[in-house]
Parts: structure tokens; C-alpha cells; sequence
């Protein structure tokens, strides 16, 4: 494998699906994964991974139980294992680069059609 450079404006601009994260990059058991946000997301939490959130372009709502956080670009939010959660883009379409086990699934413990079990790569 060799070092490889990804224009994060190309790459996004590379697909135009809602909620369906696309694999930029590796590192060890983590992915890099890309993902636009539209409306919001379904509430869930994951048993084993913490997820990192990084606004890249618009902003976003992580809803917690324990009270909304709104992020603007270039802010980011780690989300602790086992902690419910639900995105949400605050502007009509919101561009976030994710860093989370490669085990991850995008809805956690429940399955709802925006379930995405095979992620495209970049």
C-alpha cells in the first residue's frame, strides 16, 4: 500500500447520496469515512466504537439525550461508545468526515433503511 493524497472538495464531490458513508482512507482498525448529512438521522449508539464527527462544509445538530451540541465548520465531536445519538444537518446539505473503527455500522444497534452494511470506497 502507498501513501495516497484526497482532495476532501473532490471526493465529495464524487457522489450525491445522503447518509450512506464512502471509505476515503485507513489507518490501522480505523476508516476515514466521507458522508453527506440531509434532515436528520435516526437515534442510536454503539456498544464498542466511539465515533469522531468533523464538519467539514454546512453545520450540524448531534443530538444527545443529555442535551444538542451544534457544530460549524471545521468543529468536530467525539461520541463515547454506548452514548445514544442522533446527526442532524442544521444547513440543507452538511459534508462530515468520520474516523471510526472499521466495525462500525452507521446505525448502530438498530437497522432502519438508512443501514448501510457494504461501504463504497473512494
Amino acid at each position: 500500500m502507498t501513501a495516497q493524497k484526497v482532495n476532501l472538495a473532490d471526493a465529495f464531490a464524487s457522489f450525491s447520496d445522503h447518509w450512506s458513508p464512502k471509505v476515503a482512507g485507513e489507518i490501522n482498525d480505523m476508516q476515514v469515512k466521507l458522508a453527506k448529512f440531509e434532515g436528520k438521522f435516526d437515534w442510536h449508539h454503539h456498544e464498542r466504537e466511539d465515533e469522531l464527527f468533523l464538519v467539514i462544509k454546512g453545520r450540524m445538530r448531534m443530538g444527545l439525550r443529555s442535551g444538542d451540541i451544534d457544530l460549524d465548520e471545521g468543529e468536530m465531536i467525539i461520541v463515547p461508545h454506548g452514548v445514544e445519538h442522533c446527526p442532524e444537518a442544521l444547513s440543507d446539505e452538511c459534508h462530515v468526515l468520520m474516523l471510526e473503527p472499521k466495525t462500525t455500522l452507521n446505525t448502530g444497534n438498530v437497522i432502519t433503511e438508512k443501514t448501510v452494511r457494504r461501504l463504497d470506497v473512494i
